[in-house]
């Protein structure tokens, strides 16, 4: 699994970056997540938790 950074848009002097989580193919199967599926992310303990919604 990967973090990248990528920018978004440049308004003048200002970046403003988003950032996206590459999730391998079998987990997403395992996971039986879907394209374009609403998720609800939180973070506990230092962990990053991604749930169905």
């Amino acid at each position: 699994m990967k973090l990248q950074k990528q920018l978004s848009r440049k308004v003048g002097d200002k970046d403003y970056a988003k950032w996206v989580l590459v999730i391998p193919p079998e987990i997403i199967k395992e996971a039986c997540l879907k394209e374009g599926q609403e998720l609800k992310i939180k973070v506990k303990d230092n962990k990053l938790i991604i749930e169905k919604e």
